[in-house]
């Protein structure tokens, strides 16, 4: 699979027939190696081994309702209250982010009102903190860690 732009980790891989599979640690089970699935797979072990995020407050593929339609944000991060804190919005490293992707993440975030929005093609991440009482968003320098999101949103 294609390098990305995050430090490298293992990633447990096999073959089923003829195509191949990952193990997702937060789903507990293999799951189709797609462009997109790798990136969320290293995107994942970033957050978990350098930001410190508990790996049992992620869950992948969380399911919401959007209207009368049910989508599927890629990795929801939670605090310790089970209140969604992080939406993140995986792409396959040759999808550009552009502004369609951030405004299928700001739908997403209609229901979950998150204060973080994360999007990441595995080369590029783009990181914003949504201030609601201001109406305003601000583009972060890099991903914070865990411990810095809670600290922000207990001053809020």
């Amino acid at each position: 699979m294609l390098d990305l732009n995050l430090p490298p980790c293992e990633i447990n891989i096999k073959k089923d027939g003829q195509n191949l599979i990952v193990f997702d640690r937060l789903r507990a089970k293999y799951v189709a190696l797609t462009p997109e699935e790798w990136v969320r797979q290293n995107f994942v072990n970033y957050l978990i081994a350098y930001k410190k995020y508990p790996p049992m407050l992620i869950a992948n593929e969380m399911q919401i309702k959007l209207g009368r339609r049910i989508k599927r944000c890629d990795s929801v991060v939670y605090d310790n209250q089970l209140q969604p804190l992080v939406i993140v919005e995986y792409k396959a490293p040759e999808v550009s982010i552009t502004q369609k992707v951030f405004e299928q993440i700001a739908r997403y975030n209609y229901v979950l009102k998150v204060p973080y929005l994360i999007v990441s093609n595995g080369m590029n991440h783009y990181c914003c903190q949504i201030d609601y009482e201001k109406q305003s968003i601000a583009y972060l320098e890099e991903i914070p860690s865990y411990e810095e999101l809670i600290i922000s949103t207990k001053q809020v």
